[in-house]
């Protein structure tokens, strides 16, 4: 039978275990994060990636467009010093977007139309350019996508959600003092009232209006036509085609051969612009900094790291 002393050396011992755990996981991270304030370190002193320059000569700005978009101080700079370095004798918008905020792509339309007024500008839509990353691609002079990139959904919209069945079911009172019936409506305790939704749709027409009225100046088409392509509708790159929101079906090469018949020499380097790439010290830390944040995570859950289909237990604190 084991007796209270036996079991005070059992606690002991186990105590004394679970601090050298401890000491060596603290002494990994404090490594790990020595090793990567070095790598930073030694990459910013031996240059790391250098951006396109005059010593590149004359030559192409692509400007990559993914994911969702809004509004970036850092991207507009960018078209802001293309539209005047001399360097660039062209830029050739990558597209891979189901689009994003009005004013993002009100940004990209307003830059690219500024670049195209010194050199020729043109939009690649790869597999995705609809909405905001539309707006985006009609800023340009050419626009081509592939026989079945997605194209379109010329349109604008905001959302609410009522959840208002949702908090009567578990009990919370949503309420709040205003200065005026619309300051901060539509609430998700409620369904939308007749005067917030009168309010949305104004803000959703005067955005509407001004795309519709973008997309056929750019295009060149009736505004009649405009609007009834204006239903939010999608399409493939051989249907826009047809509906005259591309001009070719088409890709890089097919743009770079456009810009070289307006005039620019030929075989021309085309260099990346934005996004920004990650330096390699960058990438190595943030490999670094995954692979401590799995330890700590782990160690902090008392499991292991598991590939496909687990069974964890997880002590509840």
């Amino acid at each position: 039978m084991t007796t209270p002393s036996e079991f005070e050396q059992i606690d002991q011992m186990m105590s004394k275990r679970a601090l050298k755990r401890s000491r060596r996981l603290w002494r990994f991270l404090a490594f790990a994060a020595i090793a990567i304030a070095v790598i930073a370190i030694l990459g910013r002193s031996l240059g790391g990636f250098s951006t396109p320059s005059a010593t590149d000569g004359p030559h192409i700005a692509r400007i990559v467009i993914d994911g969702v978009i809004t509004s970036d101080p850092q991207r507009r700079h960018v078209l802001h010093d293309l539209a005047t370095d001399e360097n660039v004798t062209g830029v050739i918008v990558q597209i891979n977007s189901p689009g994003g905020t009005t004013a993002g792509g009100e940004e990209l339309y307003d830059g690219l139309r500024a670049i195209a007024e010194n050199k020729p500008v043109a939009a690649v839509i790869n597999e995705l350019g609809a909405s905001a990353a539309y707006m985006t691609a009609i800023g340009t002079d050419k626009i081509y996508a592939r026989r079945l990139s997605i194209v379109g959904s010329i349109g604008v919209l905001i959302q609410h959600m009522d959840a208002s069945k949702l908090l009567d079911t578990i009990g919370i009172d949503y309420d709040k003092v205003a200065t005026g019936p619309l300051k901060a409506e539509p609430d998700i305790d409620e369904p939308m009232s007749p005067l917030v939704r009168q309010s949305y749709q104004q803000l959703v027409d005067d955005s509407f209006e001004w795309f519709v009225d973008i997309v056929a100046e750019r295009r060149g088409l009736d505004r009649a036509e405009v609007l009834r392509l204006s239903d939010g509708r999608i399409m493939t790159g051989r249907m826009a085609l047809e509906s005259q929101l591309i001009d070719e079906i088409g890709d890089e090469i097919t743009a770079q051969a456009w810009m070289e018949s307006e005039g620019l020499a030929a075989d021309q380097k085309v260099l990346t612009y934005y996004p920004f790439p990650e330096e390699p010290w960058q990438n190595i830390g943030n490999w670094i900094g995954t692979k401590i944040g799995s330890v700590f995570v782990n160690r902090l859950n008392n499991t292991q790291v598991l590939d496909g289909l687990v069974s964890v237990w997880q002590p509840i604190e």
